[in-house]
């Protein structure tokens, strides 16, 4: 078994967004050979997942398998959903869609699995829309509950994608109010993932401000960075190469016991952009 690496009381680990393109067995063989011992699962986020809607006894001992030859434990999972689209019924199939990953999570004892709000424009999200978002919530949260398993809600706003880069746009979970509004309507069981770098993309300038607002309900981070490409576009890079400052938060981050995944995004040189993730990180 791996030795659980730490910085300050940060367990490090790697996201699953950037491995979308890398076999399952390769993302826990680079896992250990960086000396890590923490993966987030992905599961039923991307098409390329090895696991998705409601696997099979024998897939889910694959991944148990997997995970033990590598000595990496199951701790964090990660699954893709929109609770704040127009269509209820939309909703009520990513709820369904969820809980049976919770079902899943639970069968693998994983403690942590990275939901979201959604990615619709702060200004587009209604009364109505924002009652059925805090009902998707909390229906997550009961069943959730039940399985031992913590819904963690990323600050992750919405995206337009162009030749040239993407713009990041305010949702619910980047904007602070609408946040707060959430944390107020969900139960206690419903925590956040803390991602600063998504919330730089939407020009948040004070992280250190906007993490202590919400300080309670973080247990779990993503950190990455996006580097600017003219005046208003970005494109994602590793940490200490882009806009997000992380000069006063990261030792304040460093205080909490819980898991930092870095989440290098592009998948051509994902081995590369995590191992100067990781190292900047160790080095900070």
């Amino acid at each position: 078994m791996v030795k659980i690496m730490k910085k300050g009381n940060l367990i490090l680990g790697y996201a699953s967004w950037g491995f979308r393109e890398t076999p399952l067995e390769k993302q826990l063989e680079i896992v250990h050979r960086d000396g890590l011992d923490l993966l987030e699962l992905g599961i039923h986020g991307h098409e390329n997942d090895f696991l998705q809607l409601s696997p099979s006894d024998a897939q889910i001992e694959t991944v148990k398998g997997l995970f033990k030859k590598y000595g990496v434990k199951f701790l964090c999972a990660s699954t893709g959903n929109d609770f704040t689209v127009a269509d209820p019924k939309s909703v009520d199939k990513s709820v369904s869609e969820v809980k049976n990953v919770i079902d899943t999570a639970q069968k693998l004892g994983i403690k942590f699995l990275r939901i979201f709000a959604g990615f619709s424009p702060v200004k587009e999200v209604d009364e109505t829309r924002f009652k059925k978002l805090l009902s998707a919530l909390n229906e997550v949260a009961d069943y959730a509950e039940k399985a031992g398993v913590t819904p963690v809600i990323e600050t992750h706003g919405g995206v337009n994608g162009y030749s040239d880069g993407v713009e990041h746009f305010a949702s619910v979970s980047t904007d602070l109010t609408t946040l707060k509004k959430i944390i107020a309507g969900v139960k206690d069981s419903v925590y956040l993932n803390f991602d600063p770098a998504n919330l730089s993309a939407v020009g948040v300038k004070d992280l250190v401000a906007y993490y202590k607002e919400i300080e309670s309900r973080v247990k779990y981070l993503h950190l990455k960075d996006f580097k600017r490409v003219g005046e208003h576009r970005i494109l994602p890079t590793y940490l200490g190469n882009g806009i997000t400052d992380y000069t006063d938060l990261l030792p304040i981050l460093m205080q909490k016991d819980m898991p930092a995944l870095f989440e290098y995004e592009p998948v051509e040189d994902i081995e590369f952009g995590l191992k100067k993730c990781l190292d900047f990180t160790l080095n900070f």
